[in-house]
């Protein structure tokens, strides 16, 4: 029978509940009502640095909490901001990481010696006895996580460590949770592998998977990532292990150019058996969604990551069962992404420059992504201070509260893809000086130990995603065009401050917001001389925001003594070579050549029925001057390979420039302007007289092969004597069921003088042949009608198909005009390679080659059916000797 006691009253507690017993509890009620999920390696996990700001594990020793529902990285202050979810409380995991140097040893006598002191290399060789140390021998890295309770309130309620000895003590949906992000490769990773895998191929199948040969020799593998190690070595799971999925060995992998990675176990297991089992999985990649999982051959036709389609089947005889399983350690491509993010490309750039080292607001450096140099160089010189207003707008006027701007204020699920949130994040870490590294001690650049840690850098890998994801080419990790970027930023900058003015601080009085660009923004005058009657013309161009210079060499002179060294990358040898001299050109003579005066030979006069005048002139002025004028040198020009090449050359930039005689000065009295196209078309008779038609213009174009009355149709509608501008009229209205139609009476062509006006603005076409210097003025045409009228978008399509454009050309003009005095236009090299179905990947290899032409032709043999090229060849008319 059981034995009752009476209790005193009033009742008393016997003891205390300890404050950890609470705070688990409150864990467990909030991991229950699904303030925390397990991430899978496609969810969008941030555990590098705060999305709002450029603190990272190794910033402070609070670094950064990740929260276990969103996965998405902040500061503790910046958890709940006003946009953030109705959730007063969440749960978070604190990763905080600290670089500390290991101490070192003595002719590997054990003595320790200080950590500051770098043994004397005896060995040509990184991360071998006697030889250099790699990264990982002078530091190592010391991480600590925490799961902690935040409250938007009041901040930090609870917080309890977390580790391999108290992870059992937390629910296990918490536990798992936590886990999932720490070993998640993260955004940024997965960012660059995105930019790297846009310009590698993909990954093939391998030939060996389908009859791979098995070895049944009852070896079974733990699902205990706890009990896997090298079978050659005994090294315990390191994150390198690679499982033979023929034999079931686990052996090291291969060592990174570094000295990091594993211990080469699997190769040599491969070695021994006699190549005769070439496909292994690397342990800790493997989840449910095999894709994931990490394969490699290492077979000699092979020897790469390859794809594994019946991977789950050949696990499942090993005994491993992919579901449930997590993603444990980093992948080779994610490890390989890691290793290029943290090296210092600059520090092999500038190695041995005498540099004047700096530090401070406005003074912090990018971290250089692989080819992101264009993009850093654009933002250093928007954001970091120099221009005042975009300072204002976007960072912190040298202050170091990072925390209260307005444009940080939106959800952390947005954040990363807010373009105004992240261009502050860049603009703030700049501008206060807040993530700047201490003083160097030393001029040599590779000496300062800072440039490599990860606490003082400044990785603009987010900013480079927000602004170029949805770009065919700032998404790659490929080098571009520094101009190019500038403009395709303000223009996604001005979208996005009109769609958020609302978190913009500074407007103007009526609410509205000046967009970046105006800062830029300035339009030109053109003064157009026609030299059939010497009447005048002012035209005004459309806003442009950065002002393109070509580069007269014929004005150039050799480097003055004492003038800067031409800056170039360095190889092998360099000291026995003897310098190239560098000429130099000044910036008044690219003005001078900007301003001068040029003729124009295909300008099409409203006044002359839309004929040309060969003796026509024009001349560029400024109609205003923007706030700051951005000048792009252009470096590039087309060689007689139709490539660009780039023009070596130094340009000599005066402190001041006065731009003062080239300011437009407008209609000036006693000019005899160009009637208005409104006053030409009131006065125009009603049956406009024929142009007349050059004889020889007209017996070159027949001689080509087509009929007299398509020749002179097509000499009406440009003028009368233009051979080109006639044949491109040709090849574009050839089909035309009037084409070979006898004239009307009075030799008029209706459908030649309806189609003679491309819809095209001339003038804009002409100011864009002359600013860029490298395209044809059908192609600059082509591209203005593609984009609707629009003069950045046009110059931003030609540059874009800029490689597509020449070997087009360069392939039409050598098969089908090897013998003619017309070069093809734009319109005819897509007809024909649309015809031909011609692959151009192929033709732009092919022009790369060796054997040039003769490859060319190959190419085309074994893609075309030949029928076809007739076919084509008679529908154009055109003339081939092959």
């Amino acid at each position: 029978r059981p034995i009752f006691y009476p209790i005193p009253s009033p009742i008393v507690p016997y003891f205390t509940i300890p404050t950890e017993i609470k705070t688990m509890d409150e864990i467990t009620k909030l991991a229950s009502q699904g303030c925390c999920r397990t991430a899978n390696p496609h969810d969008t996990v941030i555990n590098s640095e705060c999305v709002y700001t450029f603190h990272s594990p190794y910033t402070t020793s609070k670094g950064i909490v990740v929260n276990l529902s969103t996965f998405i990285g902040t500061i503790e202050e910046l958890a709940f901001t006003k946009s953030s979810s109705e959730d007063e409380s969440g749960l978070f995991i604190r990763i905080s990481k600290e670089r500390v140097p290991k101490s070192t040893t003595v002719n590997g006598e054990g003595e320790d010696k200080e950590p500051d002191v770098t043994p004397v290399a005896t060995k040509l060789g990184i991360g071998i006895d006697g030889g250099f140390l790699a990264e990982q021998d002078k530091f190592e890295t010391v991480s600590k996580y925490s799961v902690v309770l935040l409250s938007k309130s009041s901040g930090v309620v609870a917080e309890l460590p977390y580790d391999e000895e108290t992870k059992h003590d937390f629910p296990m949906a918490v536990s798992a949770s936590a886990d999932s992000i720490i070993h998640h490769a993260g955004l940024s990773v997965k960012q660059d592998l995105k930019a790297w895998e846009l310009d590698d191929e993909p990954k093939p199948v391998s030939k060996y998977a389908e009859n791979l040969p098995f070895v049944d020799n009852g070896v079974k593998v733990s699902p205990d990532p706890n009990d896997w190690k090298c079978e050659k070595t005994g090294e315990k799971n390191n994150g390198h292990l690679w499982l033979n999925l023929s034999t079931g060995f686990i052996g090291g992998g291969r060592k990174n150019w570094d000295g990091s990675g594993g211990t080469n176990g699997a190769l040599d297991h491969f070695m021994e058996t006699g190549e005769k089992y070439p496909l292994v999985v690397k342990l800790g990649t493997i989840t449910e969604d095999i894709s994931t999982a990490d394969c490699y051959s290492y077979a000699k036709d092979e020897d790469g990551p390859v794809t594994i389609p019946n991977l789950k089947e050949l696990l499942e005889r090993r005994g491993i069962k992919v579901a449930g399983m997590q993603k444990t350690v980093k992948s080779t491509a994610e490890l390989e992404v890691e290793l290029n993010a943290n090296y210092a490309f600059d520090a092999i750039t500038e190695k041995g420059a005498h540099l004047v080292p700096v530090t401070g607001p406005g003074l912090h450096g990018l971290q250089n992504l692989g080819n992101s140099c264009y993009m850093n160089s654009v933002v250093q010189m928007l954001f970091s201070g120099t221009v005042a207003e975009l300072s204002s707008r976007y960072g912190c006027n040298n202050s170091t509260d990072i925390t209260s701007s307005s444009l940080l204020d939106v959800s952390p699920v947005t954040a990363p893809d807010d373009l105004l949130c992240q261009t502050a994040k860049v603009s703030c870490a700049l501008t206060s000086g807040l993530f700047c590294g201490p003083l160097p001690a030393s001029v040599e650049v590779s000496e300062d130990v800072s440039l490599s840690d990860p606490k003082f850098r400044l990785a603009p890998r987010m900013f480079k995603h927000t602004v170029g994801h949805d770009h065919v080419d700032f998404r790659t990790g490929q080098q571009q065009d520094a101009a190019q970027y500038f403009q395709y930023l303000l223009e996604k900058l001005d979208r996005a401050e009109l769609g958020g003015k609302d978190r913009i601080p500074k407007k103007n009085e009526d609410g509205s917001v000046l967009v970046s660009s105006h800062l830029f923004s300035f339009k030109t005058e053109s003064r157009i001389v026609c030299g059939a009657d010497g009447l005048i013309k002012y035209k005004e161009s459309n806003s442009e925001n950065m002002l393109s210079l070509r580069i007269p060499k014929t004005k150039s002179a050799a480097l003055e003594d004492g003038a800067p060294e031409h800056k170039r990358q360095k190889s092998e040898g360099d000291d026995e070579k003897e310098k190239t001299e560098v000429p130099t050109v000044t910036f008044d003579a690219c003005l001078e050549e900007w301003s001068a005066q040029t003729t124009l030979d295909d300008y099409r006069w409203p006044h002359l029925q839309n004929s040309f005048s060969p003796l026509s002139t024009s001349q560029m002025r400024f109609c205003n001057f923007p706030r700051y004028l951005v000048v792009q040198m252009q470096r590039y020009e087309l060689g007689d390979d139709w490539q660009p090449h780039k023009i070596e050359v130094e340009i000599d930039v005066p402190e001041q420039i006065s731009l003062q005689n080239l300011r437009g000065t407008g209609p000036q009295e006693g000019e005899n302007l160009v009637p208005s196209e409104t006053e030409v078309a009131s006065e125009a008779p009603a049956v406009p007289a024929a142009p007349t038609i050059d004889e020889n213009a007209l017996a070159q174009l027949m001689d080509m092969g087509f009929n007299m009355n398509g020749c002179k149709r097509a000499l009406m509608a440009v003028g009368g004597s233009n051979v080109e501008a006639a044949m491109n009229w040709v090849f574009d209205h050839n089909g035309d069921p009037d084409f070979n139609d006898p004239l009307p009476e009075g030799g008029q062509d209706t459908t030649a003088a309806k189609s003679s006006g491309s819809g095209v603005d001339e003038g804009m076409v002409m100011s864009l042949v002359e600013s860029l210097g490298c395209f044809t003025i059908d192609q600059v045409r082509a591209a203005v009608k593609h984009c609707s009228g629009a003069a950045d978008r046009a110059a931003d399509w030609l540059f874009s198909h800029m490689v597509n454009i020449l070997s087009l050309h360069y392939f039409v003009k050598f098969i089908f005009f090897q013998h003619s005095a017309i070069s093809p236009s734009i319109f005819l090299c897509r007809t024909i390679l649309t015809e031909l179905s011609l692959p151009l990947k192929a033709i732009q290899h092919n022009l790369r080659q060796e054997e040039g032409h003769q490859s060319l032709l190959r190419t085309a043999k074994a893609n075309t059916p030949w029928l076809a090229l007739l076919a084509t060849l008679e529908r154009t008319q055109a003339v081939v000797t092959m």
